[in-house]
């Protein structure tokens, strides 16, 4: 196991109270992240909101932070992230905001301190482009979307 990846976190003003991001189990991949919002915030079947975390981060150099949905979300209310996943990068400081969507059929409600998303610390590869006069071969070639079957 590689040694954990230090994240400073600082707690804004609106996240006071609620629990820092963390893995609830020992082979989590993921932090649980929170909503702070003042009020309870409804989501529409079919709408979207900006929902604050009350935290903002500094992530080391050469790394970044996706945030993901949360399954348990997902599966029982369709409530999932439009742009997923999402990329923190190192350089952003500002305050962590998940941009949720309500695919299911009925309203939901976000409520102060719901884990909402889920925030997993990855490495960055870096990587140049080149302008290229073609490409090698390949047996898929520029077969795309579903070309490779079911």
């Amino acid at each position: 196991m590689s040694e954990p990846v230090e994240i400073a976190l600082l707690r804004l003003p609106h996240g006071e109270g609620l629990e820092l991001p963390q893995p609830l189990s020992a082979g989590a991949a993921g932090a649980d992240i929170r909503a702070a919002v003042e009020e309870p915030l409804t989501l529409a079947p079919l709408a979207r909101a900006l929902v604050p975390t009350g935290f903002a981060v500094a992530i080391p150099e050469g790394f970044e932070i996706q945030v993901r949905p949360r399954s348990g979300l997902a599966a029982r209310h369709g409530v999932t992230l439009v742009n997923t996943p999402g990329t923190i990068d190192a350089d952003y400081r500002g305050e962590i905001k998940i941009i949720l969507i309500n695919l299911g059929d009925e309203p939901f409600i976000v409520s102060r301190g719901d884990r909402i998303a889920q925030l997993v610390v990855a490495p960055v590869a870096r990587a140049t482009y080149r302008e290229a006069q073609s490409l090698d071969e390949t047996a898929r070639g520029a077969g795309g979307f579903g070309s490779t079957g079911r």
